[in-house]
């Protein structure tokens, strides 16, 4: 029998109270046409009504796409999520206590979804200790009208675990490229196969529905068994989307080389401008260590990748993204998930496993915001709810971290003049604080595991040590009292070994990276 059906038919299998988990990851994997069917029927019928969202990385384009369109009064009860800043319009509701919200490791939430198809009571994981969804620092509840613990501390054999809960999945929402007429399914046209599969067989196995967007229906029997990546078994629909709502990125209709089905050539690309974002690339560029297995954040640390190319050592690095892609260079924007020429790309569970366990050699993260104990928030400001995202997952385990992010924020201009920085505008905020506002990185649990921790700015770089932030470094041109001091709200240890940054990162020619690695390369 033929599964295949309309949108709006799919739409009106899910009830109201169902807990409905979705794949994506920013605009890679989203099915998209799903979600405006489903939001389509609320806005004209209120139904499906009162819903528990749950997913595991963020998925929108920061206006309309994606998880905006569960963002309606009424339309979600409850939403489990691993990063919420590119859903405003969902945040909004956990922001006015609308909806319960949470938001815990967006890694944590992959093998959620994994132990729920296998029936676990939960997910045991080492990953939030002494971060924000720790129940000792609020469980990782987002509001005021969210009060049921989904996260417990236990002991195993005298180390301290958490515990977070599963529950039953009653539909899942996912894509692939092509599908036959009983659900089987591939992704030759994907940027990531995520955690499609887990989703399935989540909801599967609470015996609950599968929906399955695709880009079109075709033959049975025409599909590569070894190439179908979920299983007909698995489905309940399969629906044709529109190519607008298929998009293969929510930045690109389709980009071969994201799937692997062409290699793009990655030496015309533009180099970026001298300015505090590359100042802060190259310093953290210095980093990089051939064949070192490496994880690159979105924001400021992409610009890693782009200095790596420019100074002709991209082929030495092995870069991964959480999503699944390994080898090649990571897509950003909203590309962000996707890469380009990848050797490898891996479902997003599997990832997190590799991540979890220790196998990162290196990562470069963002910076937010930084304390005296070396602690970093990058998930919520004020009222903002951004969420941590693999942030946590990452930057736990990595085997060694990064941070990289301007001194100041809103509003910094800053100039390079004979090989010296020049600030010629101070952002208007402050990043350096005394505490952060929320702990997505815990210093002090990173230095009692002695994990060398660096914190890079266009105007100086710190380590973390056993007594707090100590500054290391110091770029040409600036005044360390009126500069760097004077801009943060602690003053952090210095170093007695205090240097200059190296001046070529503040040239206009390229900085030689590729010569200065060439020792550990023979």
């Amino acid at each position: 029998m033929s599964k295949v059906k309309s949108a709006r038919e799919a739409a009106g299998m899910i009830e109201s109270g169902s807990t409905v988990a979705t794949g994506g990851f920013v605009g890679t994997g989203v099915p998209e046409g799903l979600a405006i069917a489903i939001e389509e029927r609320f806005l004209e019928e209120k139904a499906p009504a009162d819903l528990t969202l749950m997913y595991a990385a963020g998925q929108g384009d920061g206006k309309e796409k994606g998880l905006n369109h569960f963002g309606h009064p009424g339309f979600l009860k409850r939403v489990v999520g691993g990063h919420w800043g590119l859903a405003p319009k969902m945040a909004e509701l956990a922001i006015a206590d609308k909806v319960e919200a949470y938001n815990l490791p967006q890694g944590i939430i992959t093998h959620m979804f994994r132990d729920t198809a296998a029936g676990k009571p939960g997910t045991i994981s080492h990953v939030g200790l002494r971060t924000f969804v720790d129940p000792r620092k609020g469980g990782g509840r987002i509001n005021n009208v969210t009060t049921e613990e989904l996260v417990e501390l236990i002991e195993i054999g005298g180390r301290e675990y958490l515990f977070y809960k599963t529950f039953p999945i009653h539909v899942g929402l996912i894509r692939a490229t092509y599908a036959d007429e009983e659900g089987n399914a591939v992704m030759t046209k994907e940027a990531g196969s995520l955690e499609a599969l887990s989703i399935a067989q989540a909801a599967k196995n609470s015996g609950g529905i599968v929906l399955l967007q695709v880009e079109k229906v075709v033959e049975r029997g025409t599909l590569d068994p070894k190439l179908v990546k979920i299983p007909g078994i698995l489905v309940d629909a399969v629906v044709e989307a529109a190519p607008e709502h298929h998009m293969q990125t929510f930045a690109e209709q389709y980009n071969p080389s994201y799937s692997g089905e062409i290699k793009r050539s990655l030496d015309s690309l533009e180099p970026l401008p001298l300015n505090e974002r590359k100042i802060i690339a190259r310093r953290a560029a210095m980093e990089l260590i051939p064949a070192a297995i490496t994880n690159l954040g979105i924001g400021v640390p992409e610009g890693v990748a782009a200095v790596a190319s420019e100074e002709g050592v991209l082929s030495d690095m092995r870069l991964t993204v959480e999503s699944g892609p390994i080898g090649g260079m990571p897509a950003g924007g909203l590309s962000f998930g996707a890469a380009n020429n990848p050797d490898a790309i891996i479902d997003q569970p599997y990832q997190f496993d590799f991540y979890d366990g220790g196998g990162l050699d290196i990562a470069f993260l963002g910076l937010a915001q930084l304390d005296q104990e070396g602690n970093v928030n990058v998930s919520k400001f004020g009222s903002k709810v951004t969420g941590a995202g693999g942030f946590i997952n990452i930057s736990q385990n990595a085997q060694k971290v990064v941070f990289c992010g301007t001194f100041t924020a809103g509003g910094l201009k800053v100039d390079v003049e004979d090989g010296e920085l020049r600030i010629l505008q101070e952002g208007k905020v402050q990043k350096f604080v005394e505490q952060v506002e929320q702990t997505t990185f815990s210093g002090t649990y990173a230095a009692e595991l002695e994990r060398p921790i660096m914190y890079v700015t266009e105007r100086a770089v710190f380590e973390l040590t056993k007594d707090g932030l100590m500054l290391t470094e110091i770029a040409p041109g600036i005044d360390m009292e009126t500069d760097v001091l004077a801009q943060m709200n602690f003053r952090p240890v210095i170093s007695p070994e205090l240097k200059t940054m190296d001046k070529t990162i503040f040239n206009r020619e390229r900085m030689g990276l590729q010569e200065a690695m060439q020792p550990a390369v023979n």
